[in-house]
């Protein structure tokens, strides 16, 4: 099953960064009015291959969770994309920001695949994009998908090499989650500095 998740079209380093840009501008178009607040979704897979149809379906999941998380909000869905630099979401409601993001990290956090995704909350503030981070929640650093460590100095430090990181994917996918154990208390132990 390894290969069949990762079976997809190869992206650059410029095609990534011309899809955060594209992000950026997608944002700022949604995010037309001050008091709404855009969910962004994506996918955090590392190495060259960002879509495949596999992670597409398991991006799909999580969609319908964060769908049913702000079902009350009288939110609009705005897009799903499904690029070859990964699929996207966008989903606008009125909720609180800090309320917002504490219900998609308990969706990251809580839900099977909730690894493979970051839900980002973005609302327009002075007329610039603004979000909110864990960080600001006093809330856990996102983990390591190999060693549960801090998962940005893994990243800054290459502790891991893309296969290692994608067998590690493919196991969850494979497990159709991560394993319980590993998600009890997951939100406020070791809270981000």
């Amino acid at each position: 099953m390894y290969n069949t998740i990762f079976d997809g079209e190869q992206v650059t380093l410029i095609e990534m960064l011309d899809a955060r840009e594209e992000r950026l501008a997608t944002q700022k178009k949604m995010l037309s009015n001050k008091d709404e607040r855009l969910i962004c979704a994506t996918m955090n897979i590392p190495g060259p291959i960002k879509s495949s149809p596999i992670l597409v379906d398991v991006f799909s999941k999580i969609v319908e969770q964060v769908k049913q998380q702000v079902s009350n909000s009288k939110g609009k869905e705005l897009s799903f994309y499904s690029k070859k630099t990964g699929p996207e979401y966008y989903f606008t409601c009125s909720l609180d920001p800090v309320e917002l993001k504490k219900q998609m990290v308990s969706i990251e956090e809580t839900h099977p695949y909730g690894r493979l995704v970051d839900l980002d909350v973005h609302w327009l503030q002075g007329g610039t994009i603004a979000a909110i981070s864990r960080a600001d929640l006093d809330l856990r650093k996102r983990r390591c998908l190999v060693c549960r460590k801090d998962a940005k100095e893994c990243g800054r430090a290459r502790v891991h090499s893309i296969v290692e990181m994608q067998e590690k994917i493919s196991q969850i996918i494979q497990n159709g989650g991560e394993c319980k154990d590993e998600q009890k208390n997951s939100l406020y132990g070791n809270r981000a500095t």
